[in-house]
């Protein structure tokens, strides 16, 4: 059997030769091409720099070894991320008044941090970045900043709860805040209102010129 194998071979030994012409002349194409293009690239390398062929690839080979040293000695060491604490679960304040807001503005990293809208007070402690001390927004921390941010105003004058007056794309804006604050972050609480009556009952009084006249009449 194998005697036959080998006989078939040798009978076609021809034809397979024949075949494999194309592959050997494709491939000593591709090597001359490739051998002709490396000698143009040697050639043109003193044309355009100047130098032979063996220099500038030296040259070549130190700019790749000076920019592989200065990258391992200069480069920067892995930093290690520190996992930050959880934040612990916001506490639920009640009813509290606008002066005792003002201790959460985040001055005390051991309280959470608490801004108001609309008189309900919010945990924006997960913001600290925009809202604690040195943040965008500190300032909006531990107040109700309703029309401060109605107004998109920066004023001391302006970070209070009234929004009497707004305009309608003010109140507008205002809504928005709201949504935002309400989708984002827990309700802790509220600011206590305090009544009209007990703001005027806090308001000096001062005796009229016509009161005091009076007064010295019957004395």
């Amino acid at each position: 059997m194998l005697a036959f194998l080998v006989l078939g071979l040798w009978r076609n030994s021809g034809s397979l030769q024949a075949a494999l012409s194309p592959v050997k002349d494709l491939r000593m194409a591709g090597l001359d091409f490739v051998y002709g293009y490396w000698n143009a690239t040697l050639s043109s390398i003193p044309q355009y720099t100047g130098l032979s062929a063996s220099t500038f690839f030296t040259v070549v080979a130190l700019v790749f070894g000076i920019y592989y040293l200065i990258s391992v000695l200069f480069a920067q060491a892995p930093v290690e991320h520190v996992p930050m604490e959880p934040l612990p679960p916001p506490q639920q304040l009640g009813e509290i008044t606008a002066e005792e807001l003002r201790a959460y503005d985040g001055t005390d990293p051991n309280k959470p941090l608490l801004m108001a809208i609309k008189a309900q007070i919010y945990d924006v402690s997960r913001s600290r970045a925009f809202y604690g001390p040195g943040g965008p927004y500190a300032l909006f921390a531990g107040k109700d900043a309703s029309r401060a941010l109605a107004k998109m105003s920066f004023e001391e004058k302006d970070l209070t709860g009234d929004i009497e007056g707004l305009s309608p794309y003010e109140a507008e804006a205002l809504t928005d805040w709201e949504y935002k604050f309400m989708s984002k972050y827990q309700k802790v609480g509220t600011v206590k209102q305090i009544p009209v009556s007990d703001k005027s009952e806090n308001v000096p009084t001062t005796p009229t010129p016509d009161a005091e006249s009076e007064t010295s009449k019957v004395e």
